[in-house]
């Protein structure tokens, strides 16, 4: 951080304010001047570095706390709205963009709701339409999970803590927790567990008969995900009530919805309790994030690292936010989440120039990829295949592609950003959220015209 000014006004002083202290006193408790105060509160001055040490000691904060404001989602929101064709031609630069926000708060929150409903409009029409077309509602509840996440920025404090105390943390050999699990299954939840023939299972992979006491598991499945299904249904059994506190009313009234939602919860817990969140945000550390040293050090799927990464935002130890995004074949999105500013793809394919697509012609090798979305805001994507059961023949190469992206501000900490530079030209991918969303006229892979416009056709050969 060294040479980099740090504004903190509008933090600050909320900060202040919560605490009921003028600025004066304030400014006593941090041994400065009341006029520094102001001046750091009005952003007319930057916070020193022993300011933010003193301020985070003194309060008990974490300093991305204070220099990951809200301010900085608000301001990558403003400059997309203002990249947006309907805003106009003039568009204002980042100076304007956070006077605006220093001096206007409340009327910016107002027009980013404004412009969030205008966005989410088209949006939501293709969801509709295509939710008509397969005659069912699976979408709209698929987009209801998501925002349910999203909004609690993919982080579940009180099922953290519950899998933080369960019984595998204790496990020094990783390959030994199939057995704990097993053992606590048989032992305290009195289940049994029943290895299936994949055929006699059908479509599924495990199940849990709640009349007979029995987990049916295939043995399609490898180590790794056979010990992730096993602390599924551990959730789902032992610690049902704790998932279902976690669900919003809404969902409550949807049984389908409910269901959905609550397998997500149970992946999670899951997660948390295979890959317990102290030990996992000190290896990713160590490993700057490198998937494949985590997935060796916590025995588990290359997929399921991915998952994890996206998690660690506990205030206080907040890893690098990352998005996660999953496709087939075909380019349909199966599964994402979201901890960054980024806006994926709620229906549909995603974007075309995202080298999430070309993993299947490069299966097993991973990809890195600096994209920038029409706000001009830039990510460090890393995109690689993952491979499904497969137990004959004619279930060989049954793949997907998964992607894991975050702010390029952050990518000299992961081992896939250190040799790479995110300001040169020559390694930037312009991308939309996809192509009903996206504004770029001249994108020789659109597929369709965007919402706001019709574009014009070129001549034909």
């Amino acid at each position: 951080m060294a040479g980099e000014k740090i504004f903190i006004g509008p933090k600050l002083r909320e900060l202040r304010q919560q605490r009921e202290l003028t600025q004066a006193e304030l400014a006593k408790q941090l041994g400065v001047s009341a006029s520094y105060v102001n001046l750091v509160e009005h952003n007319q001055r930057s916070a020193s570095f022993k300011f933010l040490l003193t301020l985070t000691d003194k309060f008990g904060l974490d300093w991305h706390d204070l220099t990951n404001t809200d301010n900085g989602n608000l301001l990558a929101d403003l400059r997309r709205l203002s990249a947006d064709p309907a805003f106009g031609d003039t568009k204002p630069d980042v100076e304007e963009l956070r006077s605006a926000l220093d001096g206007s708060p409340s009327l910016v929150a107002g027009i980013l709701n404004i412009y969030g409903a205008y966005a989410s409009f088209g949006e939501r029409l293709a969801e509709f339409s295509e939710a008509a077309s397969v005659g069912d509602n699976t979408l709209s509840i698929e987009q209801g999970v998501h925002d349910f996440f999203r909004n609690n920025n993919n982080h579940f404090p009180e099922l953290e803590k519950c899998a933080e105390q369960c019984y595998v943390q204790d496990i020094a050999d990783r390959h030994e927790i199939y057995g704990a699990l097993s053992a606590h299954l048989r032992d305290v939840l009195h289940v049994e567990i029943v290895h299936e023939e994949n055929e006699a299972l059908g479509r599924a992979l495990c199940q849990y008969d709640a009349q007979t006491g029995r987990i049916k598991i295939s043995d399609a499945l490898d180590h790794t995900n056979k010990v992730f299904h096993l602390a599924h249904q551990i959730a789902r059994i032992e610690f049902s009530d704790m998932l279902n506190d976690q669900l919003p009313k809404f969902f409550k009234s949807n049984e389908h919805a409910a269901e959905r939602c609550l397998t997500e919860l149970a992946n999670y817990f899951a997660a948390a309790m295979i890959m317990p969140y102290d030990a996992f945000y000190a290896a990713a550390i160590k490993a700057h994030y490198d998937v494949d040293v985590l997935a060796t050090r916590f025995s588990v799927s290359y997929e399921q690292v991915c998952h994890r990464l996206t998690t660690l935002q506990r205030p206080g130890k907040r890893g690098i936010p990352f998005f996660f995004l999953r496709i087939d074949r075909g380019g349909n999105v199966s599964k994402r989440f979201n901890a960054t500013p980024i806006q994926l793809a709620r229906y549909g394919g995603a974007c075309p120039r995202l080298d999430i697509h070309y993993c299947f012609r490069v299966p097993g090798r991973i990809l890195t990829q600096i994209v920038e979305m029409p706000d001009h805001s830039r990510y460090l994507t890393v995109n690689r295949t993952v491979d499904r059961p497969a137990v004959r023949y004619s279930t060989e190469d049954k793949r997907l592609a998964v992607s894991i992206g975050c702010p390029v501000e952050y990518a000299k900490e992961t081992v896939y950003g250190l040799d790479l530079n995110p300001n040169s030209p020559r390694l930037v991918t312009p991308i939309g959220v996809n192509c009903r969303q996206c504004p770029r006229p001249d994108c020789e892979q659109r597929a369709h015209d965007p919402f706001h416009a019709d574009l014009q056709l070129g001549s034909s050969g």
